[in-house]
C-alpha cells in the first residue's frame, strides 16, 4: 500500500534497472528550505563563527535567498571561514545538524519518489550544490550511494579555506551528472532530474524527464512554457491556517477526553471504564481532526489474543494518538520518564496505569518493567516501542530486549504493528500536524509459549525482521549505507 501512489505512478510503471539514473537537487526539492542556513544557524550558537564573519554570511545568505546568483561567493566564504578547522568537527556539525533541523524537513513526496526509483532498481544521486557535510546524513537516512555536490579542501583533516574547483552549481551540475552517466554508459535521455531552482535548467534541458518540483518563480514560468510536469508539495515547511486549527483542536481533544475519566469513574465505580472511554473518544475524535485516514491490513490480529503486548515502531510523537484508535480499550503503554514530570498530561498518563521508564538508566529501567508482567497476568495488555525513542525519519532502529523478556515471564503473544508513514503527519521535531492517510499493518501474533531467556536475542532479531520486511527496508553491512528493496 503506497499512500503518494498517485505522485510515484510514472515511476512506478517505468523501466527497471540502473540504466535509468534520477538526480535529485537537495534544498527546496528533497527538504524544504536551504540546509546551509541550519548549518550557519548551528555555526552561530555554538561560537564556531566570529561575529563579522556571521554578519558577513548572513548578508550573503540574504543575497542568494532573493537572487540566487551569489552562491559560488557564498561558499568561497564559508570556505574561507573554516581555515584550520578540523574535518572530523564538521563531520559531527553536519549529524547535528541534521538530527536537529534537517531529518524533519524531508518531504514526506520526495522520499516516495526516492522509494519508487528504488524499487525499479534505478541508480540514484544526490545532485545538489551543498556540501557533504549538509548531505551525507540525509543521503543515509533515504539509502542514497551516490552524491555528487561541492567539497571544501583538506590537507591532513583541516580544511585549508579553499573550494574545489569545479563548483557545482548551475552548468557545474549539468558537468557533474554527464560525467557520472557517462562513467556508466548512460545517456542523460535515460534520466530524471527533480529540482526547485531556475539555476539547474541547463540540467533539466539536458535530461529526458525533467521533473521540477516546488519550483521557483522563474522556474515554474521555464517549466510551463516548455511543457515540463510540475509539482508542488506543501506537506513541510510553515503550517497553513487548516494545520494551525488542526493542531490545537487535537491538543484539546486531548484533554476534553481526559476530562470524562472523573465523572465516568464516579458514576460507573470503574476506573478502567473510564480510561476506556477517554482513550476510545481520544482515538476517534483526534484522527479525525488531525485528518489522518489510517488505511490497515491485518485488524483482526488487535483482537485475536489479549492480553498481549503491542509492540509498534515509533517514528512520531503522533504513535499514541494512532495506537489509542488502534487498540481502543484495555491496554496501557510504556512511556519516557520525562512524561511523568510534565504537569498537564502526566496525571492523566498515571490513570491509565502508564509505566514510566528512565532511557539513560537501563537498571532503573529494567526495574521498571517488572510490573508489567503483573499486569498483563491481570487481563491488561501493554503497548511499547521496542526501539525505545522516536526515529528520526522512518528508518526502523535497534530493537531493546526488554518488550520480549516482558512478553516471555508473562506467557503473553506478541503483536506487531508496522506504521509505515507516521512521520509524515509529525515529525521528530515537528509541532503542527498535517492530515495524511498513514499506512498501517498488523502482522500475525507471535507465540512466546516456548521462549527461554537465551533464546530471547535471537526473537528479537526475527520479530527486527518481520517489520523490515514489511516497510520494505533491507540492510547492508555494518559499515554500508541502508537500502530499499
Amino acid at each position: 500500500m503506497n499512500p503518494y501512489e498517485n505522485i510515484t505512478q510514472e515511476v512506478d510503471d517505468s523501466p527497471r534497472g540502473p540504466g535509468t539514473i534520477a538526480f535529485f537537487d537537495l534544498d527546496g526539492t528533497i527538504i524544504f528550505g536551504y540546509s546551509i542556513a541550519s548549518v550557519f544557524y548551528e555555526r552561530v550558537l555554538s561560537g564556531q563563527l566570529s561575529p563579522v564573519a556571521a554578519i558577513q554570511q548572513f548578508f550573503s545568505l540574504v543575497s542568494h535567498g532573493i537572487s540566487g546568483t551569489e552562491y559560488t561567493k557564498l561558499l568561497q566564504e564559508a570556505a574561507q571561514t573554516l581555515t584550520g578547522v578540523k574535518e572530523s568537527e564538521f563531520k559531527e556539525l553536519g549529524d547535528r545538524v541534521f538530527e536537529r533541523h534537517l531529518a524533519g524537513a524531508i518531504y514526506p513526496e520526495s522520499r516516495a519518489l526516492i522509494r519508487a526509483h528504488q524499487r525499479r532498481g534505478h541508480t540514484i544521486a544526490i545532485l545538489s550544490s551543498a556540501t557533504p557535510y549538509q548531505i551525507l546524513p540525509i543521503a543515509r537516512e533515504l539509502g542514497i550511494d551516490h552524491v555528487l555536490c561541492n567539497h571544501f579542501e583538506v590537507v591532513d583533516g583541516v580544511f585549508t579555506g579553499v573550494v574545489d574547483e569545479p563548483v557545482c552549481y548551475a552548468d557545474g551540475k549539468r558537468t557533474a551528472a554527464r560525467k557520472f552517466a557517462a562513467k556508466r554508459d548512460v545517456d542523460l535521455d535515460d534520466c530524471y532530474f527533480y529540482t526547485d531552482g531556475f539555476e539547474d535548467v541547463p540540467l533539466l534541458e539536458a535530461v529526458g524527464m525533467p521533473r521540477p518540483l516546488n519550483p521557483d518563480f522563474s522556474l515554474e514560468q521555464k517549466a510551463r512554457f516548455k511543457g515540463w510536469p510540475v509539482r508542488k508539495f506543501s506537506s513541510r515547511g510553515f503550517p497553513g491556517f487548516r494545520e494551525l486549527v488542526r493542531t490545537g483542536l487535537v491538543y484539546g481533544a486531548f484533554f476534553s477526553a481526559a476530562l470524562q475519566i472523573v465523572p465516568t469513574w464516579i458514576l460507573n465505580q470503574s476506573r478502567r471504564e473510564a480510561v476506556n472511554l477517554a482513550v476510545t473518544t481520544w482515538g476517534e475524535f483526534g484522527s479525525a481532526l488531525a485528518g489522518i485516514r489510517i488505511k490497515i491490513s491485518g485488524e483482526h490480529h488487535l483482537w485475536e489474543r489479549r492480553p498481549a503486548v503491542f509492540l509498534f515502531n515509533h517514528q512520531s510523537a503522533i504513535d499514541v494518538l494512532i495506537i489509542a484508535k488502534l487498540l481502543r480499550r484495555d491496554f496501557t503503554a510504556i512511556a519516557k520518564q520525562e512524561i511523568s514530570r510534565n504537569p498537564l498530561v502526566a496525571p492523566v498518563f498515571r490513570v491509565a496505569d502508564t509505566v514510566f521508564v528512565d532511557r539513560k538508566n537501563q537498571s532503573k529501567a529494567i526495574d521498571a518493567l517488572k510490573p508489567v508482567v503483573k499486569t498483563l497476568q491481570g487481563g491488561l495488555s501493554v503497548a511499547i516501542a521496542p526501539e525505545g525513542t522516536r526515529s528520526l525519519g522512518d528508518r526502523l532502529g535497534e530493537f531493546k530486549r526488554g518488550p520480549f523478556h516482558i512478553a516471555m515471564q508473562a506467557g503473553v503473544p506478541i503483536v506487531p504493528i508496522v506504521i509505515h508513514n507516521a512521520s509524515d503527519v509529525l515529525p521528530k521535531g515537528g509541532f503542527f500536524i498535517r492530515p495524511t492517510r498513514v499506512v498501517v499493518d498488523v502482522l500475525e501474533p507471535v507465540n512466546t509459549d516456548s521462549w527461554r531467556p537465551e533464546t530471547v536475542a535471537a526473537h528479537v532479531r526475527e520479530v527486527r525482521e518481520m517489520y523490515l520486511a514489511a516497510l520494505g527496508q533491507e540492510e547492508k553491512g555494518e559499515t554500508g549505507l541502508k537500502r530499499i528493496k
